[in-house]
């Protein structure tokens, strides 16, 4: 069963390079319609931001993530289409909030209908997510807002917490069908990823997105990029178990992989990228490198960045590096005037007086700009730094602001990233 858009066909032609992964291509496959796609016996998949896994069994069904409180009523429609049981058991996969919010709308039905409300399990750590959710959530509006462009966005103050948890690992039994949840620190410390051996079907949470490893978001909480690739090790440990490892896999972003074949390759490609940006940092660390020489030093294998599945098109490797600085290494970066520093408008004023004045600088990074095609990205991040300490020496300076607008809307438009191009994009509409 499939809707507006055939989900097995496209994430074929995703595999193949057929398809690109630009741009945020699971959601604009949602904006076609509502999908389904029945990938074993009694296993569905709905693409949404982020994905829904079901399991039918006897006693109603399993999900592993519930969606996006955008999506949760579109998700349930769909589900409802394809099997009229009532949510017996949901599995957060990890407490993103794109992940945790189609519950309320099960739970609303099975009151209507008279039914047992549905149990939520989750990792111990989880609980602890939401807590700190709601002693951040301004800041956390701040930073989605410029992470995604989004100027309406409101954090949410109200979460469904999990009504059993688990440390380790969960063997669960609903209806018959078997799930073994197992943790993982990876994009989060809170992490399941889910396996049906009676349907060898893998769920992965997003420990697998379609793209480079979100294991460096710069305006998020510490990520674990080693323990990661050590999550889809174990998930490739299947394969060397009784009854065979994983026929599907059914990833939080992106859409199935199907096959043993592509599979094992695509756990062992994001798992080896992963340890190679992971020890090259810290190698340089170990040599007593700062961290801006790890930044531009280290370089994520090419081979790998090729891969269709595993392009910088949500996070990038250069920021994974800061991740793994972050974790090993603590906040500082190894430059003596960054361990007090001045404040950055005064430094910005300082400068901007040696050099002649916030216009002397603000042109200067407009000539980088326009010399670009020489310079490349060296000659973009020149003009960043230049366009940026102008602004903070004269940020009423219509010209200053022009120039900075001009400058952080090219780097938007020349970021392969959605974290680079948020970031870029929000320094623009400031100015």
């Amino acid at each position: 069963m499939s809707g507006a858009f055939d989900v097995l066909a496209t994430a074929d032609r995703l595999w193949r390079g057929e398809a690109t992964t630009d741009r945020n291509h699971v959601a604009a496959a949602m904006a076609q319609g509502p999908a389904l796609a029945e990938v074993a016996d009694g296993v569905a998949f709905v693409p949404s931001f982020a994905n829904v896994s079901a399991v039918d069994t006897d006693d109603g069904l399993l999900l592993v993530d519930t969606g996006s409180a955008p999506a949760a009523r579109q998700v349930h429609a769909t589900l409802r289409a394809w099997t009229p049981r009532r949510l017996h058991t949901a599995v957060y996969s990890h407490g993103h909030i794109d992940h945790v919010f189609g519950v309320p709308v099960w739970e609303a039905e099975a009151a209507a209908e008279g039914w047992a409300a549905p149990e939520v399990v989750a990792h111990e750590a989880l609980p602890a997510r939401f807590d700190r959710y709601l002693l951040t959530s301004g800041y956390n509006t701040v930073v989605n807002r410029r992470q995604f462009a989004l100027d309406s966005l409101e954090w949410p103050t109200e979460y469904r917490y999990p009504d059993r948890t688990y440390r380790d690992h969960l063997d669960l039994t609903v209806g018959g069908v078997a799930a073994e949840l197992h943790h993982a620190r990876g994009e989060t410390d809170d992490h399941t990823w889910t396996w049906l051996p009676d349907r060898r079907v893998l769920c992965c949470g997003d420990l697998f997105i379609w793209a480079a490893p979100n294991a460096g978001n710069p305006q998020k909480v510490q990520r674990y990029p080693l323990e990661w690739a050590d999550a889809l090790r174990r998930m490739l440990d299947l394969y060397d178990a009784p009854g065979g490892g994983p026929e599907v896999l059914l990833p939080g972003h992106g859409l199935p992989v199907v096959g043993p074949d592509r599979i094992r390759q695509a756990l062992s490609d994001t798992a080896e990228l992963l340890e190679s940006l992971v020890h090259q940092t810290l190698a340089l660390m170990n040599g007593g490198a700062r961290l801006d020489e790890a930044v531009h030093t280290v370089e994520a294998p090419a081979h790998l960045l090729g891969r269709p599945y595993l392009r910088p098109v949500y996070d990038e490797p250069e920021f994974i590096v800061h991740a793994v600085w972050r974790l090993y290494g603590g906040w500082w970066d190894g430059n003596p005037a960054t361990l007090k520093p001045a404040p950055e408008k005064t430094l910005a004023r300082e400068l901007a007086e040696l050099a002649g004045g916030p216009g002397v600088l603000a042109d200067r990074a407009l000539a980088l700009l326009e010399a670009e095609a020489d310079g490349g990205d060296t000659a973009l991040r020149l003009a960043g730094h230049l366009a940026e300490l102008a602004w903070l020496a004269a940020p009423g300076d219509p010209a200053v602001q022009e120039v900075r607008r001009r400058v952080f809307t090219t780097r938007a438009d020349r970021a392969t990233s959605t974290m680079a191009h948020g970031v870029f994009s929000w320094a623009a509409r400031e100015s």
